[in-house]
């Protein structure tokens, strides 16, 4: 067999059925290439990896895939980058599984960047959105590029956030790039693709299949340098995150939150087992503080701090001195709820107000 490049090598091995990340790995080591993979005799090869999967190799891929491949990367926004590529995510490279082979979209001078995960419930209360929406913004600005896995509730608010700071986000998806799942978030996995990044580790046409979406947390977590988990259940799949993110090393935070709520267990058990209490975003600064290429000062903000400072003040008006809710600061100034609910966020963390169970706010200056 003849190959036209070295990607189209390296997309011939990644795309040979049954041949996984690791056996690709130990083929590398043993003979230095892709094309020397797919070269090699077959009994050398079956040194290495089964006598089926060395005859799988010898026969190569179906070449339509590959094509449709090459198609696909016509588009320049459209990559694939290998073990090989100096773009290739530095973090991706110390965890026990790296990705041999990432389809991507988007921009790539992101890929170095240092990132934060922020992960959580699919079922998230406003409260968490807001939380989730906002402390990802802030990290942005401070600059941390947001990842996470573009499902509904905290990892879609988490995107939204990030893209507004100034590092954007990456998403990492379960399907093929070809693909957006969930539906609901064809929006946002175009507006990713355009101000931030998708990655997948799954050729082109795979199918959202469940099992694809906790193999992919591995790489949320291992492209970064610590996980903040926002809202999460005892068994919400956020907690196998935050578990690989101890294994890779990385720093693994937690938002508290209401003793009554179920979405604040998990969180609540990791902050048991370790993990940092999150309660504004200094505190994962803070934690993250020996990477130098963060900013630790809080919030650099897009806007100016008068712009900011007028509308919070607008709202310290319409909240008074007595205790209020979201609703009806809404009522009182004609604001969204999500537009009060990352105004309270700001007060919060600046020290002007406090909150209080049940979803109530109290003024403090």
């Amino acid at each position: 067999m003849k190959y036209a490049s070295d990607i189209e090598s390296w997309l011939s091995l990644n795309l040979i059925d049954g041949l996984g990340g690791e056996s690709i790995r130990r083929l590398l080591i043993a003979f230095g290439n892709p094309a020397a993979i797919l070269s090699a005799h077959i009994t050398a090869l079956e040194r290495i990896v089964k006598k089926t999967t060395a005859h799988r190799i010898r026969q190569g891929p179906d070449r339509d895939n590959i094509i449709n491949v090459l198609k696909w990367l016509e588009d320049p926004v459209n990559a694939v980058i290998t073990l090989a590529d100096s773009d290739y995510p530095a973090q991706l490279l110390n965890i026990a599984d790296p990705p041999p082979l990432l389809y991507f979209k988007g921009r790539r001078e992101l890929l170095r960047q240092p990132a934060l995960a922020v992960v959580g419930s699919r079922n998230a209360t406003p409260q968490g959105l807001s939380n989730a929406e906002a402390f990802s913004e802030a990290a942005s600005n401070a600059g941390l590029c947001i990842i996470s896995g573009m499902a509904l509730g905290i990892d879609t608010a988490a995107h939204h956030g990030g893209l507004r700071g100034a590092a954007a986000s990456i998403a990492i998806v379960g399907t093929g790039l070809d693909i957006v799942y969930p539906a609901k978030n064809h929006p946002l996995a175009h507006k990713l693709a355009k101000e931030g990044a998708l990655i997948s580790e799954f050729p082109l046409g795979t199918p959202a299949i469940g099992r694809n979406f906790p193999r992919r947390n591995r790489i949320i977590s291992g492209m970064t340098q610590g996980c903040l988990v926002v809202e999460a259940a005892l068994q919400s799949g956020s907690l196998i995150t935050a578990r690989q993110a101890l294994e890779q090393g990385r720093e693994v935070m937690a938002i508290p939150g209401s003793i009554h709520s179920p979405l604040s267990k998990g969180c609540h058990a990791l902050i048991k087992q370790g993990a940092k209490l999150v309660e504004n975003t200094q505190d994962i600064l803070d934690e993250l503080s020996h990477l130098a290429l963060i900013d630790t000062t809080p919030d650099r903000r897009k806007e100016s701090p008068t712009e900011q400072s007028t509308e919070n003040s607008l709202l310290l008006n319409y909240l008074g001195y007595d205790t209020v809710n979201i609703d009806t600061l809404c009522s009182r100034s004609g604001l969204t709820a999500e537009v009060v609910s990352a105004m309270l966020l700001t007060l919060e963390l600046d020290g002007q107000i406090s909150s209080l169970p049940g979803g109530w706010y109290q003024r403090i200056d």
